[in-house]
């Protein structure tokens, strides 16, 4: 019985190696092939999932670089270096400040002298072939954007190099470098409220497991003493081959072996599995305990339905930060409650909602009848509902600007499953109707 296995791959040495490396260390293909002894495309591989992990980054005009791995719950700050991938930029100098955070982003339409009041450090100011421009930024501690793919003088790179200051080239115009910029941050924020299993797994003590040859009296000691009601079961490869219960092992004697109780090819999750994922998963497989393993099906965590309904319910307390497509379209709508007191929803079909016919989109109705039952569902309930089946019927097209009411009406309700009818109507008639089968994820 161990949490981990000491039987490692040349792979994953490589991977422990760099992540022991100082922040900051260059490295090569050829320099880790060479200490580690291994070839140079096992060294490549190793680089590249280094790379994908987070703990290095290859740099223009620097090469690869050991780096602190970014928090999940990251800043919706970007580094100078994000932005040179999102706008596609070519740097000119300054690498060594790629790093750094940037809060304020500056557009350069305005005459040298005017501009300085709005540069100050740590902002980017996104410019066109003004060197006159580029200088001042600089100067002012600011990095440099240059749209439309102009250079700049050496002597504006040298000033850049000098300061640690990025200075960089897109040939994108600048509304499209902003709306570039903006996206990404967007983005970013979405990312941000989404949690996913290794938030949850990072903080958690070390993993115990048992070996297909452990016993039950060691297993059953194990799994009192840790207060787990159940145990994963890996092989010497630390992969996963299954999970014992402790009420199957108090079934026997405890000098045998744990194979006859084992359940075998559990269902199992990766660490960038999301909350509601998983959570979903664990409803409709009947369970409630989830293995976490690599690429390699190791095992790195273990995760329980309670620990990932709790998580999910603490992010719900979070501020929102950013919008998806299905809150953007449920934006223009409302909540209100008839004379029984039964929640329906009404609102106005917008533009963005419509085919280039005129005609509110399919997608868009199915959307809006998706997140009117959902909600009704939570109204009724308390629970969380995710959609399970759902058969629609367009009776009648809804035009731009058409106001349309959705009424929910519960069919069916059990601790698993709500069954219900919506219907959508404009001008008191029925344009739509759809019945939803959703399933809980508080339950399963």
């Amino acid at each position: 019985m161990e949490g981990r296995d000491d039987a490692i791959t040349k792979h994953e040495q490589l991977l422990l190696h760099i992540e022991g490396l100082k922040v900051g260390t260059k490295i090569s293909v050829r320099k880790l092939a060479k200490e580690m002894s291994v070839s140079e495309g096992t060294a490549y591989r190793a680089l590249k999932d280094a790379e994908n992990l987070g703990i290095v980054v290859t740099k223009e005009r620097i090469g690869t670089v050991r780096v602190e791995k970014k928090p999940r719950n990251m800043s919706e700050q970007l580094t100078f270096a994000d932005v040179v991938e999102i706008v596609e930029g070519h740097m000119l100098g300054g690498a060594e400040g790629l790093h750094k955070n940037l809060h304020k982003y500056v557009i350069g339409a305005m005459k040298v002298d005017a501009m300085a009041r709005y540069i100050d450090a740590g902002s980017l100011l996104i410019v066109g072939n003004r060197e006159n421009a580029h200088t001042l930024a600089l100067e002012q501690g600011a990095g440099v954007l240059i749209t439309g793919g102009f250079g700049t003088s050496k002597e504006v790179k040298a000033l850049a190099d000098k300061l640690n200051l990025p200075i960089f080239s897109s040939r994108h115009d600048t509304f499209t470098v902003a709306s570039l910029i903006n996206r990404a941050i967007f983005d970013r924020l979405i990312k941000k409220k989404i949690m996913i299993v290794e938030d949850i797994v990072g903080s958690k003590p070390k993993i115990h497991a048992l070996k297909l040859s452990s016993t039950a009296g060691e297993s059953m000691a194990l799994s009192e003493q840790k207060g787990d009601t159940r145990l994963p079961v890996v092989d010497e490869w630390n992969r996963v081959l299954g999970i014992v219960n402790r009420s199957d092992l108090r079934k026997l004697p405890p000098e045998q072996s744990i194979e006859k109780v084992l359940v075998r090819n559990p269902v199992t999750a990766t660490l960038q599995t999301s909350l509601a994922s998983a959570a979903q998963l664990m409803m409709w497989e009947g369970i409630d305990f989830l293995p976490i393993v690599d690429k390699n099906r190791k095992l790195v965590a273990t995760v329980s339905r309670k620990e990932v309904l709790q998580a999910m319910r603490d992010a719900r307390k979070q501020p929102q930060l950013g919008e998806t497509f299905d809150h953007l379209i449920w934006n223009g709508f409302a909540d209100e409650r008839d004379e029984e007191g039964k929640l329906f929803f009404h609102g106005f079909i917008t533009p963005q909602m419509a085919t280039d016919l005129g005609t509110i989109s399919e997608g868009i109705l199915t959307t809006v009848m998706t997140q009117a039952a959902l909600r009704a569902a939570k109204d009724m309930t308390g629970n969380d509902f995710v959609l399970d089946n759902m058969s629609t019927y367009f009776l009648r097209p809804v035009q731009i600007e058409d106001p349309v009411a959705v009424m929910p009406r519960l069919l069916e309700a059990s601790r698993r499953t709500c069954k219900l009818e919506i219907e959508m109507t404009h001008m008191d008639s029925l344009v739509a109707k759809a019945v939803l089968t959703l399933q809980s994820i508080e339950h399963g």
